[in-house]
């Protein structure tokens, strides 16, 4: 008699579901600026590598703090980090919307990450605490899913706010980022399961005790390509080659942008349950092989139509990969443990691919044009799928 399931009779805790809600308001305001910000680097008169160096940039800021956020979570809690973040992202992002010159908005756009920073290692840390292990892959997939329905309704209100100028949806955004505080404060304030007491956690386990294991280096590796290909060039590259390759307005862009991220959203949460049912490793070798090559076809597309339908399949590989990645590395850290330097390693992957990608691949599109730049990231998601095929599978045993 084979016995059945349990994970359907489990329910996700209050508390996951509420940092997926509070995704979900963050990212419609990260949606918002996503469109413009590109366009709003190139007003100042900078060529094709400075506009993708805003991205760049924001991102080296969030590398450079995540061993401190790490530290900061365990000091003072993971909600009260939480909140701290989301508070320096709506005050610097804020001031983006007054920047008077290009280095006012790098500078100003780079400090919002450390905030970004805070908000990311502490919900992540919830995540892994919180997610019963039959049901990592699932609690990933909403918390994923609160972010990228942000996204999805995000860049196209953001290419409508682009007629009001390019600094309107900067100030839109902070405002987002104080209702995301509001929501969280008030919801999670006092619930047992939102914080740690001192001493209470297990021993800690730090980078260099999971960099040994494949699996882990198999998920910095697809977190690398994560942030080059879909943080970095995503961002930085998509609204340009709308613009410039194609030919359409800023708004368009956003249009392409939310394109993509709805296809995320539709195998989100089907790449949790799968991987809860069948293991990490099935949807991440299908979702890297799936993005590779609708990455590289975004370079050749020779019309928006083709544009749009590329990024649609693109999205929908990238869905496929995330929730199993992050559950493959909630499965090496576990309930019990005290990982943050390890979750912090894993977020620095990210960002070290979104700054480098923005750079790279936007020196390369001004060399070469835009369909290098988009096969080359096709390249660096390849690698981490070879990675994947050598790598462990970690779901534990149901």
């Amino acid at each position: 008699m084979v016995e059945a399931d349990p994970t359907p009779r489990l329910r996700l805790p209050v508390e996951i579901r509420v940092l997926a809600a509070a995704a979900f308001v963050i990212a419609i305001g990260y949606g918002l600026v996503a469109p413009a910000l590109p366009a709003f680097a190139r007003s100042f008169d900078v060529g094709l590598t400075a506009a993708s160096a805003v991205v760049s940039a924001f991102a080296l800021f969030r590398l450079a703090f995540a061993p401190v956020s790490g530290r900061l979570v365990g000091r003072i809690g993971e909600l009260r980090t939480y909140l701290l973040g989301l508070g320096i992202v709506a005050v610097s992002t804020g001031a983006c919307a007054f920047a008077a010159e290009y280095w006012q908005l790098l500078v100003f756009r780079s400090l919002g990450r450390i905030g970004s920073t805070m908000f990311t290692v502490s919900s992540v840390s919830m995540l892994v605490r919180l997610a019963p292990p039959a049901m990592r892959g699932r609690a990933s997939g909403l918390w994923a899913t609160g972010f990228l329905l942000g996204s999805v309704t995000g860049p196209l209100v953001g290419g409508g706010l682009v007629v009001f100028g390019l600094r309107a949806p900067f100030v839109v955004y902070a405002v987002m980022l104080l209702a995301a505080m509001a929501l969280t404060g008030l919801l999670l304030r006092g619930r047992p399961g939102a914080t740690v007491e001192p001493g209470s956690a297990g021993p800690e386990l730090v980078f260099r005790d999971v960099l040994g294991h494949p699996a882990y280096r198999a998920a910095l590796a697809a977190a690398f390509a994560n942030g080059w290909a879909v943080y970095g060039v995503r961002v930085a590259l998509v609204p340009l080659f709308v613009v410039e390759a194609l030919g359409r307005t800023e708004s368009w862009a956003g249009i392409a942008l939310a394109v993509f991220a709805a296809g995320n959203a539709l195998t989100l949460v089907v790449a949790g349950r799968l991987a809860d049912r069948r293991g990490r490793r099935p949807p991440i070798l299908a979702g890297l092989a799936v993005s590779a090559v609708a990455t590289a076809a975004l370079g050749v597309a020779p019309s928006l139509p083709a544009f749009l339908a590329v990024s649609l399949v693109a999205g929908l590989g990238s869905g496929l990969v995330n929730p199993p990645v992050n559950a493959a590395v909630a499965d090496l850290v576990g309930t019990r443990s005290r990982g943050g330097t390890v979750l912090a390693g894993f977020q620095m992957a990210s960002d070290v691919g979104a700054i480098l990608g923005p750079l790279v691949a936007g020196a390369v599109a001004q060399l070469a044009w835009f369909g290098t730049a988009f096969a080359l990231t096709a390249v660096v998601l390849l690698l981490a799928l070879v990675l994947w095929l050598r790598a462990p599978e970690t779901r534990p045993d149901p």
